[in-house]
């Protein structure tokens, strides 16, 4: 039987707004995403009769049809009438509920692996299409690299790789409902951050510019519900990040540094302080 196994990297985002709510009760969302080198491994095999089975290494993943993986694997098969049966098992790298697009991020890498192992023959413009179906973040994932994303998330236009740098990510052991953050936002009062300076600063791959760029309106939101993510954020910066923000709808916060020696004294220092703390390398580059 045909096994393949796909690749599934984490996202943050290095700025993200939000402009207004739509008639569809979706928000309009611009925002520059990249990949960073954490990843979740999945491995796709075909099975002897028809069906899904799903397992994943974390308790907190559900292994049914609330899986957006498992979603991703049911559309295929009923969109392409594929009576093949497939096993989608998930080694769990990714914190969950953490602002990182860990589930949308398994769904995009299970369109691209049953893609490939059924011979389907599809585009990544096509797999993305399909995959916004399932959930907002899931068509920046086919792509991966580093994008703008805009409509409720699934318009992308792809752009350069930021310059490379270290990447602390810290998620407090709480989780945040994005649905609950998206209704207590205010889009009359908010600050928007600079979308155009930070796509200019990614492609000139000017490093202080990326850094001076940062900025998330979800933030604020999600800050006045968790004050311990309001307490990572303020940790990082004293132990020396360059720049500091939450990701998403958090609690994840990442900080960045060029610094090797930096980067072990900020995640020494959260260590600590914060149950998930990861060190891992800026990405950028799009899925092959």
């Amino acid at each position: 039987m045909k096994k393949l196994s796909v690749k599934a990297p984490a996202k943050i985002n290095l700025a993200l707004d939000v402009l207004y709510k739509r008639s569809d009760g979706f928000h309009e969302v611009e925002m520059v995403m990249t990949n960073v080198d954490l990843a979740d491994r999945l491995e796709l095999s075909e099975l002897r009769y028809d069906g899904i089975v799903l397992e994943s290494t974390s308790g907190f993943v559900p292994d049914d049809k609330r899986n957006l993986a498992y979603q991703a694997a049911a559309l295929l098969k009923e969109r392409f009438s594929i009576k093949k049966g497939i096993s989608i098992k998930i080694d769990k790298q990714i914190p969950v509920a953490a602002g990182l697009a860990g589930g949308s991020s398994d769904a995009a890498a299970t369109l691209r692996g049953l893609n490939e192992l059924w011979e389907l023959g599809l585009s990544y413009d096509e797999l993305a299409e399909l995959g916004s179906q399932i959930g907002s973040d899931v068509a920046f994932c086919v792509y991966g690299g580093t994008a703008v994303a805009r409509g409720r998330g699934e318009v992308i236009t792809p752009i350069d790789a930021p310059p490379p740098c270290w990447v602390i990510l810290a998620k407090p052991s709480i989780g945040v409902s994005t649905a609950d953050v998206y209704k207590r936002l205010n889009t009359s009062k908010m600050v928007h951050p600079d979308i155009e300076g930070m796509v200019e600063a990614v492609e000139s791959k000017d490093y202080d510019a990326i850094c001076g760029k940062l900025g998330n309106v979800l933030e604020d939101v999600t800050l006045k519900l968790h004050p311990e993510v309001r307490q990572i954020k303020e940790k990082m910066e004293q132990l020396g990040a360059d720049g500091v923000l939450m990701s998403g709808s958090g609690p994840t916060v990442f900080g960045l540094t060029r610094h090797e020696s930096r980067m072990q004294r900020i995640y020494n220092g959260l260590r600590g302080f914060c149950d998930q703390v990861y060190a891992v390398r800026l990405l950028g580059e799009k899925n092959p």
